[in-house]
């Protein structure tokens, strides 16, 4: 019997340090409390009705009493909820048949069974609280940014865990490349989803979205912070690139300067914290022709021709701005597209006569037979339209702005030059490929 009064005890004691370690109010562990012994109590006598149940939070007890009516000898039909007149009055000599028998009962004589249940009972309201709590936490928070510990890494995803101990998932695609946390790192990251699917409650969290990135910019530009600037939009390519349009909403606040600040001081903290991630500042206009022009600086645009409908844009440029459209990789106009809404074709802006001197040249679509599809496009994305367009320029340029292998540059070439029956030429370029 003593064991199982200390089982009691013990089961009392550890709910009391869960609510320490958990941060749940007193009352709510006390309400859990009673509500596990009432369904114990409920699952072996089919009824807790009669049952008083008195958690006691300063003793660190619990209190049962079972309640039942006094009939008479031999009348009992229901044992849990009446007792017969001479066993009450071995409780108390007083009893008269119709009274109410409240009896002190010590949970642990109810059997090993029983202090089993209410274990796994308080076990599965404990993880309920916890997974309530945890949800109520972060449900709201979206967007926020915090801070998280290595607990441990995995190939596809990371462990944080919070200041109360609440695990948070970074998972591998929601990281920047380059990023490489031990356990006991400190990572800031921003919160991305929480997810609550059959009430199991995950954080997620995002290094690559572009609320982190917000987030950073308006803890260290307090011009953001405090409304004057806004950040219109965003586009992310992690680690890479990022273009940030901004808007003033005071005419004596230069937006761009006032986010750079002297010799970029504001942003340098946030390169660092993004593996130097290049940040491109440029100035918001509802205007679609001028906000394609600013986000594919430093190229100047000759012209641009819109189809709004379908959200694409012709932007023709100068042959030696092609390269600054397009970018190392083609991150410039990747990114231009993503924060404009607008699929962008670049091509080379040449003049009448230029053209005219272009005698029997053929367009790239008439390649198709020899040379993939993926391929042209790669080349009329970089702004070439025909052969000899392709022919004049460097191979390790044209590599370079169609994103091409020279390999795969030195196949068009000989595609080109036979096309031409410049047997001469071709000879004479694949010897000094050799």
């Amino acid at each position: 019997m003593a064991k199982k009064n200390e089982e009691t005890v013990s089961l009392i004691e550890t709910f009391a340090e869960f609510k320490e370690t958990k941060n749940i109010d007193y009352a709510t562990m006390v309400s859990v409390l009673e509500e596990s012994f009432r369904s114990v109590i409920a699952k072996m006598y089919g009824s807790d009705e009669n049952y008083d149940v008195i958690v006691n939070p300063n003793k660190g007890d619990c209190e049962i009493y079972h309640n039942r009516i006094v009939v008479a000898d031999g009348e009992v039909t229901d044992a849990n909820k009446e007792i017969a007149l001479s066993e009450a009055q071995r409780i108390a000599d007083d009893y008269e048949i119709g009274e109410e028998v409240s009896e002190r009962i010590d949970f642990s004589t109810f059997g090993r069974r029983a202090i089993l249940n209410l274990r796994q009972t308080l076990a599965s309201r404990i993880l309920e609280l916890e997974h309530d709590a945890l949800y109520n936490k972060y449900k709201d928070r979206v967007g926020e940014i915090v801070n998280g510990e290595v607990y441990q890494a995995w190939k596809n995803e990371i462990m944080l865990v919070d200041d109360e101990g609440n695990e948070l998932i970074l998972p591998k695609s929601q990281q920047i490349p380059g990023d490489f946390f031990r356990k006991g790192d400190i990572v800031r990251a921003v919160i991305f989803k929480v997810d609550n699917a059959n009430n199991n409650p995950k954080i997620f969290l995002s290094r690559t979205a572009p609320e982190f990135l917000q987030r950073l910019l308006e803890a260290e530009v307090p011009e953001i912070n405090d409304g004057l600037i806004a950040v219109r939009k965003i586009a992310r390519i992690p680690g890479e690139r990022a273009k940030i349009a901004v808007e003033s909403y005071d005419d004596r606040i230069t937006p761009v300067g006032a986010v750079v600040g002297v010799k970029g001081s504001r942003v340098h903290g946030i390169v660092r914290e993004l593996h130097n991630e290049n940040l491109d500042v440029i100035n918001y206009t509802a205007n679609p022709s001028l906000f394609i022009q600013r986000a594919l600086a430093p190229a100047t645009i000759s012209n641009i021709v819109l189809d709004e409908e379908n959200k694409s844009a012709q932007v023709y440029l100068k042959p030696k701005e092609v390269s600054l459209a397009i970018g190392k990789g083609g991150l410039n106009i990747k990114l231009a597209g993503m924060i404009t809404g607008y699929n962008i074709d670049v091509f080379r802006d040449t003049d009448d006569e230029e053209l005219n001197s272009q005698d029997g040249d053929v367009y790239l679509e008439e390649f198709t037979d020899e040379i993939e599809a993926w391929i042209i496009e790669a080349l009329k994305h970089a702004g070439y339209q025909t052969a000899r367009q392709v022919m004049a320029v460097p191979r390790e340029q044209l590599a370079e702005e169609a994103d091409l292998e020279l390999d795969t540059v030195d196949e068009i070439l000989k595609v080109f030059h036979a096309e031409f029956e410049r047997d001469e030429d071709a000879e004479e370029y694949e010897t000094e490929q050799a």
